[in-house]
This record gives C-alpha cells, sequence and structure tokens, in this order.
C-alpha cells in the first residue's frame, strides 16, 4: 500500500477530531515527504494540544525509547512523569511491552501508529486513551523521534460514543 492510501486509511481509523487535526497538520508539513522534520514541527501549530503531545526519541543499539517532552497532562495519565523516561523501564501495569510494540513498528517502517487502549494503568482504568504516534525525521533523516497525541476520557465518556468506534477498545493486559 502506498503512502497516500496508507494516510488515507490511517485518517479515517482515527476517532476523536483533536485526532484528525494533528494528523492533517503532520501530512500537511511533511509535503511530499514520508514523514516532516523535527524543524518543520512548532508548538504554535498545535496550541491548545500541548498538554496531549510528547515527543519520543528513538534510540538504536540497543533499541529503546526515551521520552523528550511529555505534556503536563501526560503526568495525571500516567501517574507520574514521564520526561526523560525510557519506555522499557515502564512497569508492567503501565503496558510497556504495549508501547514498545507500537513504537519499534514506527521506527521500523517510518509510517504513523494510533489505538485505543483502557486504563493507561491499573489505577486509571476508568479511563480510554486514545492515542496517535507519528514520526519525525532530523536533517531529513529518519525516523528518528515520534510525535505522540493522548488524549483520554472516562469510560462512561466513551461508550456514549460508541458509535464512534466499532468496538476495537482494548482492553488492558
Amino acid at each position: 500500500m502506498g503512502n497516500e492510501n496508507f494516510h488515507e486509511t490511517f485518517r479515517a481509523q482515527l476517532v476523536l477530531p483533536e485526532q484528525r487535526h494533528f494528523f492533517d497538520l503532520w501530512r500537511k508539513k511533511a509535503g511530499e515527504r514520508p514523514m516532516p522534520d523535527r524543524n518543520d514541527i512548532s508548538p504554535t501549530d498545535f496550541p491548545r494540544h500541548l498538554p496531549y503531545v510528547s515527543i519520543i526519541e528513538i534510540k538504536f543499539e540497543p533499541l529503546n525509547f526515551q521520552y523528550r517532552l511529555a505534556g503536563t497532562l501526560l503526568r495525571e495519565v500516567f501517574n507520574r512523569e514521564v520526561t526523560k523516561s525510557n519506555l522499557s523501564d515502564f512497569s508492567e501495569e503501565q503496558n510497556r511491552d504495549y508501547w514498545l510494540s507500537a513504537c519499534e513498528r514506527i521506527a521500523h517502517t517510518g509510517r504513523p501508529a494510533q489505538g485505543i487502549l483502557r486504563g493507561p494503568e491499573q489505577s486509571r482504568d476508568h479511563l480510554v486513551q486514545f492515542w496517535m504516534r507519528l514520526p519525525l525525521a532530523i536533517d531529513g533523516i529518519g525516523p528518528k523521534l515520534i510525535l505522540g497525541l493522548d488524549k483520554c476520557i472516562p469510560v462512561s465518556a466513551a461508550s456514549d460514543a460508541q458509535n464512534l468506534w466499532d468496538g476495537t477498545l482494548q482492553s488492558r493486559a
């Protein structure tokens, strides 16, 4: 599947309007390239999303992922500060393997990923996390970074909006 078809299919799977807006901005910044460069992205492009935004650095040999930046509301999602944390250091309760798998897929394919996760951690089981990860290049080489958007809503609100998604809500492991 070519990038254009992939992007159209990917966008069609995004549930929240915020996700579609963020993805459209990412695509616009990429232009004809497979992904935008980090220098193409500015916080002024999406000020209302900043509390939900993260930037994850892809570290190679060995492959690992470190949060360079995490928006203020992500502390509430993960019940701790994640800036400067490595994904491999997350506990099982925080779905470490789930997140590592998603980031590894992006590192290897250079394509965006998205999903829906109930209870980003055990004490947050009352939330549904709508997440999206978008690859970024550095100086035209990439992916080197992952731009994230995480929006959490109460399970009760997600249940009310059930017509927005087709039962793909993933339970915590």
